[in-house]
């Protein structure tokens, strides 16, 4: 039994200061975590049953699906990480170390690279095949800006698993498994989820899939279709392009004077002032005519800096996001003005395709939004102060090196399945499942022999849950202004039972024995027997701690009845003392 006089807990009325999202901050104040330094956090005792309970429910599904666990360290050789390149790849974002030999190591962020020698080191025939094991363990990630508490830290916890098959139709079979085992996870942990199309990212790999839990402190953005259903991280989104158009007989490009117009929309207002640029379809200019070009830096993985300039309509922005998941493992950053001034055939706020493309005196790599296609015509700058060109047509006039598809996504924009207008929400993800396929095989030589006894490469999934986050998940989707309010089967107990008469009244050793009664039958069972504190301290504890039933042994008593609350929708209902403890257990039995 936890009891609240000797818990190791200190719960707080206000806001910590270094907490941003309110599951963080709730968290704090209810005593289950403190911050040990940026992006690493202490789980005091609450915390930690929390923790545990999530951590149980992923072991049980996996060990359900007949996946079996193993447990690497987390300090790894930087051999295996150079055989694969990521000992480069993940550029700052690894903790690197050395032994006292001068030996190099680094803090794991993931495991594909040891699952892969550990299936090599051990199996060598088809007949060992298919497999899955996964572990529960600890990563670590240098995060430039940790922020949000447990939703992005430096260190945190993970199931990864992974799949071993000889073909593409095991892989399928696997990744199938994977999916239906995290909807019953994500089902039984309490956390509404969306499955979106993703990318792989770092991991490389092919079909790809992200386990969303839409919140509005979510880190990533997806886009869902309430007509077809699509659902889509922005990342992974590909528009279809419009389909080109003859470029004959389309007006000459023109220049002209466009003074103090470095910003599309200044340029927009001036185009519909001038009745000289009047349209010839006597329609308003507006920013969508307009191609705004934008030159960035790319820090690659070994240091080396290239520039790179990215055309997309002017209604629209780069999307950063995108952009690192289209550019990776390079680095993008916008040009600053050391940038410009490196560069002065770069004309700030009038920069035009002119002076842009691999082929040109500047050599910037020039790529365009797919909406740019050939016959497109667009207004764009004329790489002179003050001037724009009218009527630059694309595929006439300019030919760009080649497409990105990294313009910002927005509600209302056509869904790349049906054509309907799409939806715009936010989401931390809390799963990610992907088919590797030979990728690390390949790299680190991992082969068995097939049954005509010729070396097959295995063909693997990677497919990981993020544990630790989960908590902060629930607190996020689960909480409301007065405190937490957890699942019962992640809470870090059944029933917060409040001696709410003073001490030495008939109340304690009534609350004393519901609470061993409960106890016995395997209720578990939060008790505040503290005896310096106010009842009102007691209920706003009971309300931020988030038990989800709480009962109270208080005035009610006198009159044979004992207080019964539902902490989620704060239902209260009277319940006679000889019925209390069977009623109780009914409402944990019915979860």
């Amino acid at each position: 039994m936890l009891r609240l006089s000797t818990l190791f807990v200190r719960t707080l009325r206000e806001d910590p200061a270094d907490a941003e999202v309110p599951g963080h901050k709730l968290l704090t104040r209810a005593g289950y975590v403190r911050r040990a330094a940026p992006g690493g956090f202490t789980w005091l005792p609450l915390g930690w049953i929390v923790y545990r309970n999530v951590e149980r429910i992923v072991r049980e599904e996996m060990d359900a699906a007949g996946f079996q666990e193993v447990h690497f360290p987390a300090l790894l050789p930087r051999a295996p990480y150079e055989l694969t390149n990521r000992w480069t790849e993940y550029g700052d974002g690894l903790f690197r170390l050395q032994d006292r030999r001068g030996n190099d190591f680094l803090l794991a962020p993931t495991h594909e690279e040891m699952f892969t020698l550990l299936v090599k080191d051990l199996y060598s025939s088809y007949k060992d095949l298919p497999l899955v094991i996964y572990q529960i363990q600890t990563k670590f990630r240098d995060e430039a800006r940790p922020r949000a508490g447990l939703l992005r830290g430096r260190e945190f916890v993970m199931k990864d698993s992974y799949s071993f098959d000889i073909d593409d139709d095991g892989l399928e079979r696997s990744y199938q498994r994977h999916r239906e085992a995290y909807i019953k996870t994500f089902d039984r942990l309490g956390l509404p989820h969306v499955i979106v199309s993703a990318l792989s990212g770092a991991m490389g790999g092919s079909a790809s899939e992200e386990f969303l839990v839409p919140t509005d402190v979510g880190e990533d953005t997806f886009v869902r279709c309430p007509s077809c259903g699509y659902a889509a991280n922005v990342e992974a989104i590909n528009i279809a392009p419009p389909p080109e158009q003859p470029v004959d007989g389309l007006p000459a490009a023109q220049v002209h004077d466009t003074p103090d117009t470095p910003t599309i929309a200044t340029l927009v207002d001036l185009l519909n002032a001038r009745p000289d640029l009047a349209r010839a379809d006597g329609e308003a200019w507006t920013p969508a005519h307009t191609l705004k070009n934008v030159v960035l830096t790319l820090r690659n993985p070994d240091g080396s800096v290239e520039l790179l300039a990215v055309g997309v309509p002017g209604d629209r922005d780069v999307d950063m996001k995108r952009l690192e998941a289209a550019v990776y493992p390079a680095e993008p950053a916008p040009l600053g003005e050391a940038g410009f001034e490196a560069n002065p055939a770069l004309v700030k706020g009038y920069i035009g395709p002119e002076v842009l493309g691999e082929s040109s005196a500047s050599g910037i790599r020039f790529l365009v939004d797919p909406r740019v296609v050939t016959g497109t015509s667009w207004v764009t700058g004329a790489n002179q102060p003050g001037r724009h060109v009218v009527g630059l047509v694309a595929g006439r006039d300019f030919t760009p090196d080649g497409v990105i598809d990294v313009a910002e996504i927005g509600a209302g924009d056509a869904c790349p399945d049906c054509g309907a207008s799409v939806e715009m929400a936010r989401g931390v993800e809390m799963g990610h499942i992907f088919q590797l396929g030979r990728k690390y095989a390949e790299a680190l030589g991992l082969t068995v022999l097939g049954p005509d006894g010729k070396p097959i490469t295995v063909t693997m999934g990677s497919y990981g849950i993020g544990v630790s986050r989960a908590v902060a998940a629930l607190a996020e989707t689960t909480s409301d202004e007065i405190g937490l309010c957890w699942p019962r089967e992640v809470a870090p107990a059944d029933i917060h039972l409040v001696i709410a008469g003073k001490p030495g009244s008939d109340a304690w050793p009534a609350a004393e024995q519901l609470a061993a009664d409960l106890e016995a039958s395997g209720v578990r069972v939060l008790l505040d027997d503290r005896d310096s504190v106010s009842p009102g301290v007691k209920f706003k504890d009971a309300e931020l701690l988030g038990v989800p039933t709480i009962v109270v042994v208080g005035k009610g008593l006198a009159d044979g009845r004992i207080e019964v609350k539902d902490r989620r929708t704060g239902e209260r209902t009277d319940v006679p003392v000889a019925e209390v403890a069977d009623h109780l257990r009914a409402l944990v039995a019915a979860g």
